[in-house]
């Protein structure tokens, strides 16, 4: 196989749920050109680094004929997929219209995944490995890894600058409110009772000193405008908007509480020592299976009785486990 593509669409937790698939394609054929047609925002966490070579955006307007049934292909886009010799397609075609067309430009070689998972099943990489196991390629390691650029770092250590270590990094928001622990459990959390002092910048039931990052996207707004004002006084760093692949290396080095979302699989690929909170979704399916993440679920499935003290225990724990790592002889 010497022309490969992957089609991958979905939010930055489905595609990074994807990496162990990619993974396992990428050591079977180390030499081949792989390209990624997905969100180009979203598939530069696998461009030129280690996945693929290239990366094409799934909102070319062209490509909607792809979608309607015997419609005129473009030619352009017709050698183009007729340029690989395997097509790996996880798009929701419940009618396989786009696979029908596909195969129209003289493609042979078109394995489909699932596009959809299916929550009573096995873990979601799993699942999601299914074409790639289908040509024989056994995908063993379910790990999520992102290999970071040197830009990626030298941005990383450009940001963190002034922070102190260790960094704790939390992320508030996720695709659904339900999937949220209550905004006034963070801010309690991170109070001068529990957690940033005013006045010396310590956890205070541990009394080590560190840095507070908030990661912040479009969708999280809302959340973002409260703690900004519930924390004005504290400080606070508030990475926004950051390209995925220069937040994760933020977030490399970083202990990590956030909830079942895409950033939070982003946290654990790049490495972060991470805290993740669940409720009403199974961790079994969606949590990553890297040994950097654990799992803290609310006993009702409902985040809202997750308790304060049982996460800030886990955080005091992360912590501790940072000191102590961090305190061993080079």
């Amino acid at each position: 196989m010497n022309r490969v593509l992957v089609i991958r669409g979905g939010a930055i937790g489905d595609f990074i749920l994807t990496l162990p698939s990619l993974k396992a394609l990428r050591d079977a054929y180390p030499f081949a050109h792989i390209e990624i047609l997905g969100y180009k925002h979203i598939a530069a966490l696998a461009e030129n680094r280690f996945y693929a070579q290239a990366v094409r955006s799934i909102e070319y307007g062209p490509l909607a004929s792809f979608f309607a049934k015997n419609s005129e292909l473009p030619a352009e886009l017709a050698r183009y997929f007729a340029s690989f010799d395997l097509i790996i397609s996880y798009l929701y075609d419940p009618d396989r219209i786009f696979e029908s067309n596909v195969r129209r430009c003289g493609v042979e070689n078109l394995f489909c995944g699932p596009a959809r998972i299916v929550e009573t099943s096995d873990h979601a990489a799993r699942q999601l490995a299914q074409p790639i196991e289908q040509l024989g390629i056994t995908v063993a390691d379910l790990t999520e890894q992102i290999f970071l650029s040197v830009d990626d770092r030298r941005f990383a250590q450009e940001f963190l600058r002034s922070s102190l270590q260790p960094i704790v990094a939390i992320h508030p928001g996720s695709g659904s409110e339900k999937k949220n622990w209550p905004l006034e459990n963070w801010i309690e959390l991170l109070s001068s009772k529990h957690g940033v002092s005013r006045t010396k910048r310590e956890l205070g039931p541990i009394g080590k000193q560190l840095s507070v990052i908030v990661v912040s996207g479009e969708a999280d707004n809302r959340q973002t405008a409260q703690l900004e004002d519930a924390w004005k006084d504290l400080d606070v760093r508030f990475a926004k908007n950051l390209p995925l692949p220069q937040l994760a290396a933020v977030l490399e080095h970083t202990i990590f509480v956030g909830h079942d979302s895409g950033i939070s699989h982003l946290a654990a690929a790049a490495g972060a020592k991470c805290i993740l909170l669940f409720g009403p979704t199974d961790p079994s399916v969606w949590a990553p299976r890297n040994k950097n993440a654990q799992v803290l679920r609310a006993p009702s499935s409902d985040l809202g009785d997750l308790q304060i003290v049982d996460v800030e225990a886990a955080v005091a724990a992360a912590l501790c486990s940072h000191g102590t790592k961090n305190s061993k002889p080079n």
